[in-house]
């Protein structure tokens, strides 16, 4: 059931125009287009560690990534529907983007929740050229 950052990376890498590059804060990878980033592997900082002990929450075992929501509204209902893989912490209140324990999802599951993240920073025509190939996505 649980995926790796290895199977993060094939997934990302494998739409088109996204290339991988280095965080520049330290967290690891990043996967993006020319338009941003969509996923990029997440650590806690000694800031997210000490505000989630303040709401007495810790951060969870494992590897991490953050991908990005359209919209403020998914990412409730995410939290809501799938609470075991999905997260949040202080530093992305009122941001578009959840935090994704890679333990306590599945490789389909992964697929989707990158492929959605994906579509909000293709280009326009290469979003619309993917769907076209990938009916029902």
């Amino acid at each position: 059931m649980a995926v790796t950052l290895e199977d993060v990376r094939a997934i990302a890498l494998s739409f088109p125009e996204t290339v991988e590059a280095p965080s520049g804060y330290g967290f690891g990878p990043t996967w993006r287009t020319r338009n941003g980033m969509f996923a990029w592997q997440r650590t806690p900082t000694p800031a997210d560690l000490a505000q989630l002990g303040e709401e007495g929450r810790s951060w969870p075992e494992g590897d991490a990534v953050a991908v990005r929501t359209d919209g403020l509204d998914e990412k409730a209902a995410l939290l809501e529907t799938f609470p075991e893989v999905f997260f949040t912490i202080p530093h992305f209140e009122g941001w578009s983007a959840v935090l994704v324990r890679l333990d306590a999802i599945d490789a389909a599951h992964l697929g989707e929740v990158l492929t959605g993240s994906w579509l909000l920073k293709a280009p326009k025509r290469v979003a619309t050229a993917w769907l076209a190939a990938h009916p029902g996505r």
